[in-house]
């Protein structure tokens, strides 16, 4: 186990079953949880629980028994986790807070539900037996997926939930208990799985704006006081790969900003599990040529799995050319600054696939996405593992989260040029190791 054909080698899968969203990040005394919407019975979508798994770095994960079940006939939709530091809402063990979940009971008409942990997450226990402490608001018999956080500017609890298309509720409480409608937000296409955070803009902490985004990761950047979202610009596109999906940031991480999301619609053909999550990505609010920006690039943990590397600098690259000709492998991290010079295309090849840019585009596995160069220069990074490719451009401008199914076990490296010379101006490949080596769990 762990080492199947169409395994990822670094990127989470469950054991066994089906997975989709990712649900209660949160992270806790030294350990990230990640928990997931899982099938504990088969490959296929259905009945939902709250897998989990924890990580010390992001990187190795250890998945524990699964962490909320279904319950009085309905299953367990997504949702989020906080750490209850004030113990606001009674449950804290000792000198110990509680870890809270916040879910959607997917019985018609669905609610929202608590449960609440205090052992460091290892069991879970029902509030008032899975009572909804937010009932079912009647825009939609499916109204689900809450997520929840602390608003230290007002001392209260913030939740946003998905009411039907097109729009998201905000609730406030003290106590995680009992909520109170505090507004609705409104945006065209508006669809599940909301999140809302705060970033720095250039990395200067008195300039924060507001992320708003839904599940197919569109957003809006704009104001929120602790009661009503105001949009001042989007929606954008988060990212312009073909498989993501329902991407979900880390609670309680002070000073970053952690997501990771769905991987929706990859195949497996005859693994034992089904479905994986992307790598986890640092966010960031940047200045780019369009405006100010969400900014996507992948957590620097992943140099614990760093092997042999390549490096070069100052390089032409001409057409017919390969500079990368004879390194094979199955797993890489690769890095490049290119100067496009007067190519009309360059890129990078591997496992039959290409990453191309062209005609100020960038182009992987039949998506496409816009992409000027920077001071006339191009960077890319881009991860690969045994059914994925995750590409970010210039410094995570730009984000392509795809999956495919190789061919072959290892792949050849091939960087071209054609119509004319570029100009390399750094190129980093980096071949990785396995994640799923043993490591002791963190809890």
């Amino acid at each position: 186990m762990y080492s199947e054909r169409y395994r990822p080698r670094f990127h989470f899968t469950a054991r066994t079953h089906w997975l989709n969203d990712p649900n209660g990040c949160v992270y806790s005394d030294g350990v990230y949880h990640l928990f997931f919407q899982h099938n504990p019975e088969a490959n296929e979508w259905g009945n939902m629980t709250w897998g989990h798994a924890v990580s010390p770095d992001l990187v190795h994960w250890t998945q524990l028994p699964d962490a909320i079940r279904p319950y009085d006939g309905g299953t367990i939709y997504s949702g989020s986790a906080v750490v209850d530091h004030c113990n606001s809402a009674g449950f804290n063990h000792g000198n110990e807070p509680a870890l809270i979940a916040l879910f959607t009971h997917a019985r018609p008409p669905f609610g929202q539900a608590l449960a609440f942990s205090v052992d460091a997450g290892l069991t879970w226990r029902l509030y008032e037996n899975g009572r909804h402490v937010v009932p079912n608001q009647g825009m939609d018999p499916t109204e689900r997926d809450p997520k929840v956080f602390w608003h230290e500017p007002t001392q209260q609890w913030v939740m946003v939930l998905w009411l039907k298309e097109d729009t998201a509720r905000i609730f406030n409480s003290r106590n995680l208990k009992q909520w109170t409608h505090a507004s609705d937000f409104v945006g065209r296409g508006f669809y599940e799985c909301p999140d809302l955070f705060a970033l720095p803009v250039d990395a200067n902490p008195e300039r924060t704006k507001w992320v708003l985004h839904d599940a197919k990761l569109d957003y809006w950047i704009g104001a929120f006081d602790g009661t009503r979202f105001t949009p001042e610009a989007g929606p954008f596109r988060g990212d312009h790969g073909r498989n993501v999906y329902a991407a979900q940031s880390w609670n309680n991480t002070p000073g970053r900003r952690l997501q990771i999301a769905w991987m929706r619609g990859g195949e497996y053909p005859g693994m034992p599990f089904n479905q994986q999550m992307s790598f986890p990505c640092e966010l960031t609010l940047r200045h780019v040529a369009a405006g100010v920006r969400l900014c996507r690039n992948p957590v620097p943990e992943i140099a614990s799995l760093y092997g042999e590397q390549l490096v070069l600098t100052d390089k032409p690259l001409r057409p017919y050319e390969n500079p990368l000709a004879g390194i094979s492998g199955e797993l890489f991290d690769i890095e490049m600054d290119v100067l496009p010079g007067d190519a009309s295309e360059f890129g990078l090849r591997l496992y039959g696939e290409a990453v191309t840019y062209a005609a100020a585009t960038i182009s992987c596995l039949g998506k496409s996405a816009p992409l000027s160069p920077v001071d006339g220069s191009i960077t890319l990074r881009i991860l690969a593992d045994r059914t994925s490719l995750e590409v970010f451009a210039n410094h995570g401008e730009v984000s392509m989260t795809s999956c495919f199914l190789p061919k072959t076990t290892e792949t050849q490296l091939e960087l071209y040029a054609n119509g004319g010379e570029v100009r390399v101006n750094s190129l980093q490949v980096r071949t990785l190791r396995s994640a799923w080596e043993r490591t002791p769990s963190p809890i």
